[in-house]
């Protein structure tokens, strides 16, 4: 059984920062974590040899001593990727859009902060010295959470008792 949340946000929102800080609380909760994070520009670098490879064949996998990595030549969906993770609980960094997957919204105290809110949100993170503001311009359900993006470990609670199971 797999968890899978969200942390979504507009630029600048802080949320490489809180999927970091989970990824390391949850795993220091025994738990196996993978990311997925959403880009908007190639992944691969034009002229190396995955690339070069790449351009003839559908996929490049790519092992070290110390790691490995798996290019595909076309887009996938979130599910494909997540269907080829091996963890107890997976934080996809991005995909505002992506619809059916509980979300953890980065806010920023901009009026498009709202847009964020699209009935799939277990919580809302914030500057705690802000909270008060981001409370009053993006919350209109008093049962999401508006939580100090520095309280980690009840983020991470709420992960564990919200987050959507996937098989």
């Amino acid at each position: 059984m797999r968890k899978v949340v969200g942390i979504v946000g507009y630029k600048n929102s802080g949320k490489t920062t809180l999927t970091h800080a989970l990824a390391q609380e949850l795993g220091g909760r025994g738990r196996v974590v993978a990311v997925i994070k959403h880009a908007s520009h190639p992944v691969d670098v034009a002229g190396k040899d995955t690339a070069v490879l790449g351009a003839s064949v559908g996929q490049v996998a790519i092992v070290s001593p110390r790691e490995s990595a798996l290019f595909w030549n076309k887009p996938l969906s979130l599910a494909e990727v997540i269907s080829h993770l091996d963890a107890d609980v997976i934080l996809v960094e991005g995909f505002k859009a992506e619809k059916g997957l509980a979300k953890i919204a980065c806010l920023r105290g901009e009026p498009d902060d709202g847009d964020l809110f699209d009935g799939s949100v277990l919580c809302a993170v914030g500057p705690g010295e802000r909270l008060d503001e981001l409370a009053a311009l993006a919350l209109d359900d008093a049962r999401i959470p508006l939580l100090d993006r520095d309280e980690v470990g009840r983020i991470a609670d709420l992960v564990e008792r919200q987050a959507r199971v996937v098989q």
